[in-house]
């Protein structure tokens, strides 16, 4: 294990350099949080691709191949499928808004006050995803070091806000960039061929697993609309997803760049489930589907490259981790402290930017590890965070892009009654049930649609600034100039 640990260990030595190269890049508020907003269609969607396949995607995606065959691709199918419909439908539009938040673009969209409330539900979403990534390291590292959970923790997550409290969204950026050569070497050219061959090839499997596992449905209908639902159309309006798309230099990047990360994302699906077909085979009794990655690669692989693979387990789980969690600083910082200091001292004083969202970085990092070691069911607690995130968000924000008769009444009662809604549901339902995001997007619908057309249409001069933002005349916003090198 001496190569396998040697590789780890120069890997993350490496994700902490570069948060020290990063560090050096970040001079403005643009370049900390969104890149300078000038990242080109190879690392847009080499880190894109990143942030999207998690360790949920990886880990999590074997373990539903392990337990239901290839139709356990579907759940990371259906990222890969929101990613696309974002890439092809929205992403230009989102990019020229300049814009740092996704609370920022509805109250440039509804004229103010929608802002605090919807960005209290987007922190609570990006903490609690930050959280499940960060515990995925127990995992990890039980399998490498046989070490304790809540040291893991400690130290998978530290590691992670180091370098992104260094450099910001530009230490993301490079790491992610990383991270997905890592997990494209490691996952789809090394384990899936090899777990293919240690099964007996695809003849193999089909010979020693039921015919279920062979069927593209055969996780069910209900279960394949749900993730839908969640995943396809959480895709379209989460805060680390839209401040990847903010780095974009422009609209062609942000759209095709976005529609190769969607592509990758939907091979990387068919992998995981085919991984776990495999493991099952090797494996017909694991105690836990969510085992099968870390039981075929401690088994199966050879020395040396089951190091490579458990490092593009990690770089899986630390890309979702770092995104998460500068999201959740952004949304924390921009969406909900400044608007409270602004309350509190009118006018305000001037203040460094780019200390003050690394200082929120860095506090958000240690509220996600204290969160994550106390934290026992990961399932639940990101169910709650993407029912919330649906069922409360979804509608006022598709709302203001695409009908312009919404307003800012609608857009809030949308987010109250959605969100209340699913809290409720999920208390009767039960949290892993399905209902309450079903019923919840319902009524945010509902509310939306009756309170924004029985008040008054919103205000043409607020949409004409809106309109001025989507077509880009905008460079970038008043408190943010566009630095001279670009």
């Amino acid at each position: 294990m001496a190569v396998d640990y040697t590789v780890i260990v120069v890997y993350l030595a490496g994700m902490l350099a570069m948060g020290w190269w990063g560090m050096r890049r970040a001079k403005s508020k643009s370049e900390f949080l969104v890149a300078g907003r000038r990242l080109g269609p190879v690392m847009y969607s080499g880190t894109m691709a990143a942030i999207v396949l998690g360790g949920a995607s990886t880990i999590g995606g074997v373990g539903l191949g392990y337990k239901y065959g290839l139709s356990g691709a579907w759940m990371v199918f259906t990222i890969g499928l929101g990613l696309l419909a974002l890439s092809v439908f929205f992403s230009a539009r989102i990019a020229r808004l300049k814009v740092y938040t996704v609370s920022e673009m509805l109250d440039l969209r509804y004229g103010g006050r929608a802002g605090v409330i919807s960005g209290v539900v987007m922190w609570a979403y990006t903490l609690m995803l930050a959280v499940t990534s960060t515990i995925a390291y127990a995992t990890i590292f039980d399998v490498l070091f046989d070490m304790n959970r809540t040291l893991a923790i400690v130290l998978g997550g530290s590691i992670v806000v180091a370098y992104s409290t260094l450099g910001g969204m530009w230490s993301i950026t490079l790491t992610d960039m990383v991270q997905f050569v890592v997990k494209t070497i490691g996952v789809l050219l090394l384990l899936l061929p090899i777990a293919v061959v240690k099964a007996g090839g695809f003849s193999g499997m089909r010979a020693k697993l039921p015919t279920s596992y062979f069927d593209p449905l055969g996780i069910g209908g209900e279960t394949i609309f749900t993730y839908v639902l969640i995943y396809t159309f959480g895709m379209l309006i989460g805060q680390d997803i839209w401040q990847r798309v903010f780095t974009a230099r422009d609209d062609r990047t942000a759209k095709w760049g976005g529609t190769v990360s969607g592509t990758y994302c939907l091979v990387y699906a068919v992998a995981g489930s085919v991984i776990g077909t495999a493991a099952k085979v090797l494996y017909p009794k694991l105690a836990s589907p969510d085992d099968a990655f870390a039981t075929i690669v401690k088994d199966e692989l050879p020395i040396g490259v089951r190091g490579l693979v458990l490092a593009a387990a990690l770089a899986a789980v630390m890309s979702t981790s770092s995104g998460a969690l500068i999201a959740c600083a952004t949304v924390a910082n921009n969406d909900i402290w400044s608007r409270l200091r602004g309350i509190v001292r009118p006018g305000g004083e001037e203040h460094d930017e780019v200390k003050g969202n690394r200082v929120f970085i860095l506090i958000m990092g240690l509220a996600v590890i204290g969160t994550a070691i106390a934290l026992n069911n990961v399932v639940e607690a990101l169910t709650v965070a993407y029912n919330l995130l649906v069922g409360g968000l979804l509608v006022p924000i598709l709302g203001g892009l695409l009908w312009k008769r919404g307003t800012v009444q609608g857009a809030l009662a949308a987010v109250i009654v959605g969100g209340l809604a699913v809290i409720g549901l999920m208390a009767a339902y039960g949290i892993l049930a399905n209902e309450p995001v079903y019923y919840g997007l319902l009524a945010s619908l509902a509310a939306y649609l009756v309170v924004s057309l029985a008040t008054r249409p919103t205000d043409e001069r607020v949409l004409a600034v809106w309109r001025d933002r989507l077509a880009g005349k905008s460079p970038e916003l008043p408190s943010e100039p566009v630095p001279a090198h670009q």
